[in-house]
């Protein structure tokens, strides 16, 4: 795992975006098959999406061999409803850029079978050869997906109840009401999101500063989900300098070290 940290929320959804670009041009160099995006939801990647349309726009980057899987969905939650995350998937990137229709996979919330739908959705990942980048944000408790607290590592694509703590996080795209988020919800599992090849966090605000913490420098634990990227390969947490406050000194020199040195 390592960090990359600027100064605000717009320096660090830049640099995302071009990360994500140069990942898909470099594999579209290399071999004929699609790269395969897993993709989130929320206030956290507009940003990020915004500068992924500005280059498909502007022909710096396209996604009609890119092959994307969504996080996660609610269940029961109308496709067509402003806040479902089909919704806001096209609205906030799909309708904007090149990629087939026939690539876009979001888990059904609606599904008459959840547990099937759930299976479905690995196993399509699976055939799809895994994925080459992961995007994700993290919740305040430090939860990745819909992964809250005390989920097990090793969890699949599965359904899930939501904690009250992210119903109330997540009420203000429901007129402020938790009672209004639905309860429950499908999502990849820890394991889906770790397996990819690479990883790749969004974490800005002074909101998320306890989660980057207990992510770098506690343990691994299923208390806080973010922290299985400790043991991946290829992990990158983007923050802002709010979201790193609570880290120690010393932590935060470590990461800027890094960066300094790799771009020499």
């Amino acid at each position: 795992m390592k960090l990359i940290i600027r100064n605000n929320p717009s320096e660090g959804s830049l640099w995302a975006a071009h990360h994500i670009a140069d990942r898909i041009n470099s594999k579209k160099k290399l071999s004929p098959e699609p790269f395969v995006l897993g993709l989130c939801t929320g206030s956290t990647p507009l940003g990020t999406y915004a500068e992924l349309i500005r280059m498909v726009k502007e022909g710096e980057l396209s996604f009609k061999n890119v092959i994307t899987f969504n996080m996660d969905e609610y269940v029961g939650l109308p496709v067509n409803h402003p806040e479902s995350y089909h919704s806001f998937m096209y609205r906030s990137l799909f309708d904007h850029i090149d990629i087939p229709r026939e690539n876009i996979h979001i888990l059904d919330g609606n599904a008459p079978d959840l547990e099937k739908e759930c299976a479905e959705y690995e196993d399509a990942i699976v055939k799809a050869g895994g994925f080459d980048l992961f995007l994700g944000g993290v919740g305040e408790d430090g939860h990745i997906a819909f992964n809250e607290p005390f989920s097990p590592l090793t969890s699949r694509t599965r359904c899930i109840t939501l904690t009250r703590d992210t119903r109330e996080v997540n009420s203000r795209f429901f007129g402020g009401d938790p009672d209004a988020v639905p309860a429950k919800a499908l999502t990849v599992g820890v394991a889906t999101v770790a397996s990819s090849d690479e990883v790749v966090i969004l974490a800005f605000g002074s909101k998320k500063a306890r989660a980057i913490k207990d992510a770098v420098e506690g343990p691994v634990s299923h208390a806080c989900t973010l922290s299985c990227l400790q043991n991946h390969n290829d992990a990158v947490i983007v923050c802002d300098e709010a979201s790193v406050g609570e880290l120690k000194v010393n932590s935060y020199r470590y990461f800027k070290a890094i960066e300094e040195a790799e771009m020499r």
